[in-house]
């Protein structure tokens, strides 16, 4: 040992580490020197046992000439070490200076007593002089071990107060730990192997202070010690990947506050070597895949890459099945996945991504613990996912749940909670939804007060911030359509503004809040008509349009508001090129091939409405329609139960009328059938779809028509029968519903790839497409008369057996407005003589209902010389419609002494016309008599296909149940007795035995509704003499009252009557329609016609006992005796039609012509064939 190094070792003792520290860089040199810029950003240290990779140092420029490596940062290397190399790097990461400190030295300084040290960096550029000073500090081993106790104390209780936040939720309880794992840190010298994990264990603890409170030194501090955790861990460390997984964290929770792209570029750069470095079967691999996937969703969030989003989900679902049942983490998770799903469908609008999200939110919520303090997130993310689902579908439920949650969530969350601004703009948003479908206004002014509040409590410069004024202005905007109140739009408009101005460019959100902005100021010009504001909201909206990604689904609104705004524009000053920009917008919105059916049919139908108003005769009519009426199917897809696409047909009611209309008026008849075929009675026409033979396919591809066939089935019992979630039900109650709802949508996708494939085999391009003209007129059993009403006009269109085209009959002579007076005038006396159910146009669906007995009380008839209100009305639809649409097809009187039988006719009307006896329009009082009785039979068709389809697969009723089933439920609880009913079906079977028709009575208490379906299948006619009740919400729950039970319609749609063949409806109101959706003939005579019956005998309105044992008496004795004598005990309702027309014309002539005789026997109607 040389003399220098004795003196060393005597001089330190027991001590077995130095540590370098007050590490300076200062420029020296003339001040001409500086012309050469130098900015040093990094030292990196190489050398250090345990550190092969080299540890990195921040440089802060502390003057203009001077560099620091600031903080408590210290550099401890053991005193046998040999020499250790500094290398100083440029903002660019390149190598500009360097130097080595050589063993001998250090010793040698030491020795002589000297801490400060100082030595010429050798630069790269030889203009550069730059001197790095340093001072050494001694540390003893005794010292170190006693620190090192204290540090590994300090940090098990620090983690143990941690564990503590988590239980209790109190925040003393995180700053108490992590008090304590910072000065665990303090204690731990640089080359210590425990530093990294107490650096991780540190940053990971401020991360999760500032998800509590958002402070940003805090995520700051946690980003700064995490680095350095990473720089200090070489490569191939167990602790490596947890640790890049937490820096990629707090990474994210910075971009979460700030929106800077850099920071979650960083968090995902992080992420995903985390998860490469982190072997499969690691118990941590699912979390850091799931933590991936919240960077990768974060960005997707900011820059709109579909890619990201895939990704996401892909790493999400990953991590989601390699959990356990029962793990901790899976809520967590399961949450995550549903933010992914729900962000995806917000982007491309594909259904089946907002009912994964659902599913995997009710999941996270159902597995987390009671109290657990994530709870409230979890809820109010789940909300988020109803309303989405409820802008699509439009279903009252999902709001109703999306509110409740949230507000449940917004309950739960401790005031002052960073997360809470967040929880009140989701509950907010959701009172908006639900205020645009229901107008109630307690929901806009708590979504006002709500919003209002969270914009307060989110600090300026919150990256969410933006998004909550955002919403802040939707609720003004929807509170001025309420109150017509200027100061609330220009609210609006100041609060969007304010929105823009904090987006930044290239973020995704900033088209959709340009567009609302453009929709504000339009929205005032329409109040104020300020030039500049439709102006400016005109050059908004066109840069919405250049700076949208093709493809995007937010397209289709952006080019609706547009053209909104070109229209108001050009009523204004009435420039073509305004009209013409307009047309153009709305042609590029319906006509897009992505973004929300429903935002493309409403863009859609103004294309076609500013056409009919300003060029009528315009070529661009007839696409427009084609478009319109096409998407009202996508809207109202078979994906939704019944009910679903009920609620949706709603806003679109009319619009077949309006284009058939349309088409009329350019003299194209066919077009308008087509239109009227495709636009009416959807509900129906999909139902009778799924029901289609497959024989034909069968024979060309057995196992494809199989397929079809099973597929079919799955729809039509998913549509028919699927329940809906209630706020009152449990959540594993909920979840079960959802997964019903996840079924249902994969059928109707498998459904619809099954149809391509089909459509695809040469000869069935058009299976199960709208039919053109020429083919519904290639199966008509007699004369069909579709009659159209709409605003502009009323025409008749009639197809004729060996006509190959339709006969186009103007009524110019009758109006919608006569039609709607006519309802009104004929509901008048109904309700006057307790004709109409009380509440029948929207009947309860529980609970005791007051049902008139099937009778009649007299009612005023009016003031001397007043004519009739029920003569009026019938001799109305008699000289305006019904006379001249007989006289334009040639039909004469038939002379009844004669003998002659009137030949078939059937009436299909629309609109109001729909809901007013057309078959029995006649002039019934004076000298001049005359009906519609003396020239044709009259029957109904809900559509021309309903008729064509039965006449194309007719088919003979299997001998074996060939019959008649009739039954009375004369006493049922909570309704009027009809003790009538018992009489009237013992009289049938009477002379139905007598005939040797093979037939059976069972009544009362002696029939369950199960046995009722029974006998429905063993049975091909029915004769029902009961209490009906129509439900115009829930149409599949019309029914039928039994005493023990009811016979809903939906219960009849899923048997499978394959011999159905006449169906007697001895019932109150059995074919009233709904007049919110007069064009889908939601009444029970229409839905026996769907269950498979071939014909229906149905009423209008509520009919008296005697007259309806009378009538039904007489239409059995007229089938019984005009019976094929080689029938055997089979029954025929084939001239069933002709039957009511007999018992009809003897009803009415035992009675006179009083308003009281007419309403007993008009009631009485025929559906089918």
């Amino acid at each position: 040992m040389d003399q220098q190094t004795s003196r060393l070792a005597e001089k330190l003792g027991k001590a077995s580490q130095l540590c370098m520290t007050d590490i300076v860089f200062e420029r020296t040199g003339d001040i001409d020197d500086y012309a050469v810029s130098m900015n040093l950003a990094e030292l990196w240290v190489f050398g250090i046992p345990g550190s092969e990779a080299g540890r990195s140092f921040a440089l802060v420029k502390s003057s203009p000439r001077r560099w620091e490596v600031k903080g408590s940062t210290e550099l401890c290397i053991p005193a046998e070490l040999g020499a250790i190399d500094c290398v100083v790097k440029s903002n660019e990461g390149e190598d500009i200076g360097s130097l080595h400190l050589d063993a001998k030295v250090i010793q040698s300084t030491m020795a002589e007593g000297n801490s400060g040290n100082s030595q010429r960096v050798e630069m790269s550029d030889a203009k550069l002089q730059v001197i790095m000073s340093w001072e050494w500090v001694e540390m003893s081993s005794e010292s170190i071990q006693k620190a090192e106790n204290t540090a590994v104390q300090l940090q098990s209780h620090g983690i143990e107060r941690l564990r503590a936040f988590e239980r209790s939720g109190r925040l003393a309880d995180m700053n108490d730990g992590i008090r304590m794992l910072r000065q665990a840190v303090e204690l731990t010298p640089q080359g210590h192997g425990n530093l990294p994990p107490r650096l991780n264990n540190l940053g990971g603890s401020l991360t999760r202070r500032f998800e509590e409170t958002g402070d940003l030194s805090d995520i700051a501090e946690a980003i700064s010690v995490l680095k350095k955790a990473v720089s200090l861990t070489p490569e191939g460390h167990t602790h490596l990947p947890g640790q890049l997984n937490n820096l990629g964290n707090a990474f994210t929770c910075l971009f979460e506050r700030t929106g800077e792209i850099s920071d979650v570029s960083e968090a995902t750069s992080a992420l995903r070597k985390a998860v490469e470095l982190t072997p499969q079967g690691h118990v941590g691999l699912p979390g850091r895949l799931t933590n991936l996937g919240s960077s990768l969703t974060r960005r997707f969030q900011r820059n709109g890459e579909l890619l990201d989003i895939n990704e996401a989900i892909s790493m999400r679902e990953k991590a989601v099945d390699l959990l356990p049942p029962g793990h901790p983490n899976l809520p967590s998770l399961l949450n995550n996945l549903g933010n992914s799903f729900n962000l995806r469908y917000e982007r491309t609008n594909e259904l089946s991504d907002i009912s994964k999200a659902i599913s995997a939110r009710q999941r996270a919520v159902d597995t987390i613990p009671p109290g657990h303090v994530i709870l409230p997130l979890f809820l109010s993310n789940l909300g988020n996912s109803f309303t989405c689902r409820f802008e699509r579908t439009g279903e009252l439920s999902d709001i109703a749940e999306a509110i409740s949650v949230q507000q449940q969530a917004v309950k739960l969350m401790p005031q002052g909670h960073a997360n809470l601004p967040g929880q009140l703009n989701n509950l907010g948003t959701s009172l908006i939804s639900r205020f645009e479908r229901t107008r109630e206004p307690s929901d806009i002014a708590d979504a006002i007060s709500v919003l209002r509040k969270a914009v307060n409590l989110t600090p300026q410069g919150h990256a969410d911030r933006p998004s909550r004024l955002n919403n802040l202005g939707a609720a003004f905007t929807r509170q001025f359509e309420q109150t017509d109140e200027v100061s609330d739009i220009s609210e609006a408009i100041s609060v969007q503004q304010e929105t823009v101005k904090l987006t930044p460019p290239g973020h995704p959100d900033l088209p959709p809040r340009l567009s609302n902005l453009g929709a504000l100021l339009t929205r005032r010009f329409q109040q104020t008509k300020t030039v500049s504001d439709i102006n400016e909201a005109i050059s908004v909206q066109q840069r919405v349009l250049k700076i949208t990604p093709h493809g995007h689904a937010g397209l289709p609104s952006y080019f609706k508001n547009l053209g909104l705004s070109f229209y108001n524009r050009f009523e204004l000053a009435g420039d073509s090129a305004d009209l013409e920009a307009t047309l153009s917008n709305y042609r590029a919105a319906g006509t897009s091939i992505i973004g929300p059916p429903r935002t493309k049919l409403d863009a859609a139908k103004r294309w076609a409405g500013t056409l009919l108003q300003h060029d009528t005769l315009s070529l661009d009519i007839i696409p427009a329609f084609d478009t319109a009426l096409g998407l009202v199917t996508l809207v109202a897809g078979l994906e939704q139960t019944v009910r679903g696409r009920y609620t949706q047909l709603e806003d679109s009611s009319g619009l077949a009328l309006t284009a058939a209309a349309a088409a009329c008026a350019l003299d194209r008849p066919e077009k308008a059938l087509e239109w009227l075929e495709q636009g009416r009675c959807l509900v129906w026409t999909q139902l009778n779809n799924l029901r289609t033979p497959v024989d034909e396919l069968r024979s060309h591809d057995e196992k494809l028509a199989e397929l079809v066939a099973v597929s079919a089935k799955q729809l039509e019992s998913a549509g028919s029968s699927r329940g809906i979630s209630q706020p009152s039900m449990s959540l594993k109650e909920k979840m079960s519903r959802e997964d019903e709802a996840r079924a249902h949508l994969d059928s109707a996708k498998e459904w619809e790839g099954l149809l391509r494939r089909v459509r695809a085999i040469p000869g069935f391009e058009s299976f199960l497409k709208p039919l053109p003209c020429s083919a519904l007129m290639e199966h008509l059993p007699g004369t069909i008369v579709v009659i159209n009403m709409d605003q502009s006009r009323c025409d008749a269109i009639a197809l004729v057996v060996g006509q190959d085209k339709p006969l186009h009959i103007p009524l110019p002579n009758f109006s919608i407005k006569e039609a709607r007076e006519y309802r009104a005038d004929l509901k008048s006396q109904l309700q006057a003589r307790h004709l109409l159910d009380r509440g029948s146009d929207d009947h309860e669906t529980s609970g005791n209902v007051d049902f008139s007995v099937r009778g009649i009380r007299d009612a005023p008839i009016g003031e001397s010389g007043e004519y009739p209100p029920v003569h009026r009305v019938l001799r109305g639809l008699w000289e305006k419609v019904v006379k001249p649409i007989l006289d334009g097809l040639n039909f004469s009187r038939v002379d009844r002494a004669s003998g002659e039988v009137p030949p078939r006719l059937w009436w299909c009307p629309t609109g109001p016309i729909s809901f007013l006896p057309l078959h029995a329009a006649g002039i019934y009082r004076g000298s001049s008599l005359e009906s519609v009785f003396d020239y044709v039979v009259s029957s109904y068709t809900p559509t021309v296909t309903a008729i064509t389809d039965r006449v194309k697969s007719r088919h003979s009723v299997d001998a074996k149940v060939s019959g008649l089933f009739l039954t009375s439920q004369p006493n049922v609880t909570g309704a009027s007795s009809i003790n009538g009913t018992s009489k009237e079906v013992q009289s049938i079977l009477e002379m139905a035995n007598k005939s040797g028709v093979r037939a059976i009575v069972l009544e009362g208490d002696e029939v369950t509704v199960a046995e009722c379906l029974e006998c429905m299948q063993s049975f091909s006619s029915i004769h029902l003499a009961c209490h009906g009740s129509q439900n115009a919400t829930e149409p599949l729950q019309s029914r039928f009252l039994f005493h023990q039970g009811t016979l809903e319609l939906g219960t009849i749609l899923q048997s499978d009557l394959k011999n159905a063949d006449l169906a007697f409806l001895s019932a109150c109101q059995t074919s009233t329609g709904q007049e919110k959706l007069s064009d889908e003939a939601v009444h029970l005579a229409a839905g026996m016609l769907a269950a498979g019956y071939r014909r229906v005998v149905g009423t209008m309105w509520s009919i008296r006992d005697k007259p309806a044992q009378d009538l039904a008496t007489t239409f059995y004795e007229y089938l019984f005796t005009h019976r094929d004598g080689s029938s055997g005990a089979a029954f025929d309702g084939a001239l069933s039609a002709h039957a009511l027309h007999h018992a009809t014309q003897k009803l009415r002539l035992s009675l006179d012509n009083s308003e009281r005789s007419l309403l007993t026997w008009i009631p009485f109607v025929h559906f089918g064939l």
